[in-house]
């Protein structure tokens, strides 16, 4: 089973994905808060695997209570929702660790199968979302990027060839199936390139790895 805890200050809104969730007989909400405030106590109590985070809430929002349980040894993944594609605050929050995002009018399938990705490691942007949320964060540095550059290249000089050629289909927004088939490596072995790649950039999750690569300019 796949645990999940409800994030959000809406209790219509908590009702709704509990109830969109529930109908998979893979996935169990374990508990339910209406402030990021909370969210720490019922990691500690329920050890969710994945935790659904509204961006906006009126103590604790949804970012610091994101870098907080990034902090945390062992966090479980988090992905936040938004009524906005391209709103700041996601953007904030890929960078502090969170696995994604998701809008709240999405449909109950694709909340069923973006919990089931994100549980196998899976990012839960699709291409066009990241090269949408890449353009905000290089438009955000336009006035100057070369120190950022060449960070994010002396920090890609860290990989082996396949694990910078594998970093660059990320960067392209590619699923773990897709970089298989392209590379010609089995699923076992993309997803321990990721795994290292993460390790040796010292970096969260896979649209950070997104980020690094397009600020190396290989994207």
């Amino acid at each position: 089973m796949i645990r999940v805890l409800l994030v959000d200050d809406d209790p219509l809104v908590r009702s709704g994905l509990r109830l969109m969730l529930s109908g998979a007989g893979d996935i169990e909400v374990v508990a339910e808060a209406g402030d990021g405030g909370e969210v720490s106590a019922l990691v500690d109590e329920h050890a969710p695997d994945l935790v659904l985070m509204d961006i906006r809430m009126p103590e604790v929002d949804g970012l610091e209570a994101t870098r907080l349980l990034r902090a945390r040894p062992h966090p479980p993944a988090v992905v936040m929702l938004t009524t906005f594609k391209a709103d700041e605050q996601v953007l904030s929050a890929l960078s502090a660790g969170a696995a994604g995002f998701l809008l709240k009018h999405s449909s109950p399938a694709e909340i069923v199968a973006a919990v089931r990705r994100v549980k196998a490691g899976e990012p839960v942007l699709s291409p066009a979302v990241t090269e949408q949320l890449i353009a905000r964060v290089t438009q955000d540095h336009r006035t100057d990027r070369r120190p950022e550059t060449t960070e994010a290249r002396t920090r890609l000089n860290r990989l082996g060839e396949r694990e910078r050629e594998v970093a660059v289909a990320v960067g392209q927004g590619k699923t773990n199936a897709e970089i298989a088939a392209e590379l010609y490596m089995s699923l076992a072995t993309v997803k321990a390139h990721v795994s290292h790649i993460l390790t040796k950039l010292e970096l969260t999750n896979r649209v950070q790895i997104a980020l690094t690569v397009h600020h190396a300019g290989l994207v």
